[in-house]
């Protein structure tokens, strides 16, 4: 029932893994599918049933679906496997794969609270360096353990009474083969509960569900790889122009014919991947029947002032109309990231009270008219919990608990909100993303543009294979064309560049050229030699990239989330020093940026631990302009951090962020500067960045700050 005077709240949680599944194969590259369908698919649909007055909306990908059904239908990853091995069996290069690949998942939060777990991590820790005689250490039952709880630990706590879970997590240790192997049958048995879930709690309206298009593709640039300069016009673009709208259609039209075939009714709304939007995207949502569709607020800001409208005159938190029968929400930006990105370290009442004050704070601005507002809280659900205790329970329950029962506030799906609330009408779409309002994650790297050549290339080739050989096979057309869908999937090139290096970029590289190289496999042509040569990691690439965005960092010493610095210039220590230089810098990479108000330092580290042991620690941080400005940061190992008002602020817990005010740079606040950063120990140069000369910056005129064309 609703509520009277109460501020409308839409959540989404987007539930996506990237397509693991190898060519021709049961198999999947990674787990990923498999432990979050125990840790996250099948409780959070649960968790919010489990409150009357709530009603959210659940966000999934068809080819994520896919992947669970290939579970149910024999398929296996390589964590699988390893995990059914019989303990005592094992040789020691197996041992030693189990060793290195099984402690995986947020210390904290997965391992540390079960101390069997703990205790094999540690002995591990201990030894890791020690390879050769590292399979040695450790006994069978303890290998044995270590497959259980690489599985357990991925359990989410609503699971725990039942069997084998709470029989495993009573007994902590020296599990057996039959115990084991119940633990892998209960996952499968969960995976089948999946689907039948949503589609229930889907009937009872319960949740919503909405759908991404089918193999996640940032659809803009599937449309048309120019489309990158709307937000970025200096951007470096691959050499073959990628325009291929058939694609973007058929990527959302499967999603549209999957949806009906799961759920026995039409496909109502749509979360493009990575809230990915175009004036040609959405026009091609309106063809196929799409009725709403969800972007983040920075693509609202830049669409209004793109058909000449006021922002003050149309807010965030309001329904719109961008074409005759598809609506359009934004996400607030400040309370979705607070949600992804902060709370996990906050208690849970506290995170939850903070929430709330926000949404009062809504409502007393819009209490005037309520009954045209809505606030959309869009974020990923499922790689969020496990930075939170108990994978998010004791969050969710509290967050659902007080939302629910709150006379002011209403949870809504997103169906509900397009439905009952009116309309404003938006003209004209900013073409970008979720991040920084631009496709920066996935083109304009040497390494993204490198891989969509390559996507190009395969499939001009396909196409013209097609035209040479009319009486094709329709089993080989398909199984080519599946491929290239595959490769046109976002996470690919989410891992190639620099924004995002991790212990898996090469995998991904692999798995990616894989796909195309099946295309010529099944045709029985050459693959092109590039197609063997990663691309992760390829080439001599440039120590320093400049930012694209303006952000405002929180000065606190710590990355207080994950896209805090999204958007910044970054200099590569490592880089630039190369590798002889590596094993004796304290300091790894110096990014900077710049808001309105502010320019901004960050400082990462090889090892923190090194630079705290540094006896009386200095940075002299040096800003070159027509009248230099040098800083310097000191302070003890306990309270490294201060502030020297209308000047500068610094803190430094695991990295170093320091804000100077521009107008303490420039007297206009805006101009050229050149910036140093030096580590000292006492009088004692210990390292300089860069080491030749200075990171030169134009800090652009307050509010022309609106990108940095590169």
């Amino acid at each position: 029932m609703a509520k009277q005077n109460a501020i409308k709240v839409a959540i989404l949680w987007h539930m996506h893994q990237p397509n693991y599944r190898e060519p021709n194969s049961d198999r999947l590259a990674m787990p990923w599918v498999r432990l979050h369908a125990t840790k996250d698919y099948l409780d959070m649909p649960l968790t919010a049933a489990e409150y009357d007055n709530v009603r959210v909306t659940f966000n999934l990908v068809p080819s994520l679906i896919d992947q669970l059904e290939l579970y149910l239908a024999g398929g296996t990853d390589d964590h699988l496997e390893l995990s059914k091995l019989r303990a005592e069996d094992l040789p020691a290069d197996v041992k030693l794969d189990i060793l290195e690949s099984f402690f995986v998942g947020h210390v904290p939060n997965m391992i540390d609270p079960h101390p069997r777990f703990r205790e094999l991590h540690r002995k591990y820790s201990g030894s890791a360096t020690q390879k050769s005689i590292l399979p040695a250490l450790f006994t069978s039952a303890e290998i044995r353990d270590l497959q259980v709880w690489s599985n357990l630990a991925w359990v989410d706590p609503l699971f725990y009474e039942e069997e084998p879970v709470k029989s495993l997590m009573e007994k902590h240790r020296n599990f057996t083969e039959d115990e084991k192997l119940a633990l892998l049958e209960w996952q499968k048995n969960v995976i089948r509960r999946i689907v039948p879930t949503y589609r229930r709690l889907l009937e009872e309206g319960r949740i919503d569900v909405s759908f991404t298009p089918y193999y996640h593709p940032i659809l803009p640039l599937l449309c048309d790889t120019d489309c990158a300069r709307e937000a970025l016009p200096g951007i470096k673009l691959p050499r073959q122009r990628f325009r291929h709208p058939e694609d973007a259609e058929i990527q959302v039209q499967r999603a549209v014919d999957r949806y009906q075939s799961l759920f026995g009714r039409k496909l109502a709304g749509m979360w493009p991947s990575e809230g990915s939007v175009s004036d040609e995207v959405l026009q091609l949502l309106t063809t196929r029947g799409i009725s709403w569709a969800a972007t983040d607020e920075e693509i609202l800001h830049h669409s209004l002032a793109k058909s000449g409208l006021s922002p003050m005159e149309n807010p965030i938190h309001s329904v719109y109309e961008y074409a005759s029968g598809l609506k359009l929400l934004f996400r607030d930006h400040r309370l979705s990231d607070r949600v992804g990105f902060v709370y996990s370290g906050w208690n849970s009442s506290e995170a939850v009270d903070d929430f709330l004050g926000h949404l009062m704070h809504l409502r007393g601005l819009f209490k005037d008219r309520l009954g045209e507002v809505v606030v959309p809280v869009i974020l990923d659900g499922e790689n969020a919990w496990e930075y939170f205790p108990k994978d998010g329970r004791d969050f969710l329950q509290e967050f659902y608990r007080t939302l629910g029962e709150h006379p002011e506030v209403e949870l809504v799906t997103m169906s509900e909100a397009v439905a009952t609330l009116p309309a404003r009408r938006l003209p004209n779409i900013f073409a970008g993303s979720w991040i920084n309002h631009n496709f920066r994650i996935w083109i304009g790297h040497d390494e993204d543009n490198a891989a969509w050549d390559l996507l190009k290339r395969t499939r001009d080739t396909l196409v013209t294979y097609q035209q040479e050989h009319p009486q094709m096979d329709p089993a080989t057309r398909d199984f080519a064309w599946e491929q290239i869908y595959i490769a046109e999937g976002s996470d690919w090139c989410w891992w190639y560049g620099d924004e995002h290096r991790g212990a898996y970029n090469d995998q991904f590289d692999g798995i990616f050229r894989k796909h195309l190289m099946a295309v010529y496999q099944i045709l029985d042509l050459k693959p092109p030699a590039e197609l063997f040569q990663p691309i992760h990691g390829g080439g001599e690439l440039s120590a320093t990239t400049y930012p694209d965005d303006v952000l405002t960092a929180q000065i606190d010493g710590r990355l207080t989330h994950f896209y805090e610095w999204a958007g910044s210039g970054l200099f590569d220590c490592l880089k630039a020093a190369g590798v002889m230089h590596r094993v004796d810098r304290h300091v790894a990479a110096l990014f900077f940026a710049y808001d309105h108000n502010r320019l901004y330092i960050r400082l990462d580290f090889h090892e923190r631990k090194r630079v705290q042991s540094v006896e009386k620690l200095r940075f002299e941080c040096g800003f070159f302009t027509p009248d230099p400005v040098i800083i310097n940061l000191t302070g003890s190992p306990s309270r490294f951090a201060g502030e020297v008002p209308g000047q500068y602020e610094f803190a430094m817990d695991d990295i170093l962020e320091l804000a100077v005010e521009r107008q303490h740079l420039w007297a206009r606040g805006y101009g050229s500067v050149g910036i140093t950063v030096t580590v000292y120990d006492g009088d004692r140069m210990i390292e300089t960045w860069p080491e030749n000369e200075p990171i030169q910056l134009e800090v652009p005129e307050r509010n022309k700050e609106i990108f940095w064309p590169s």
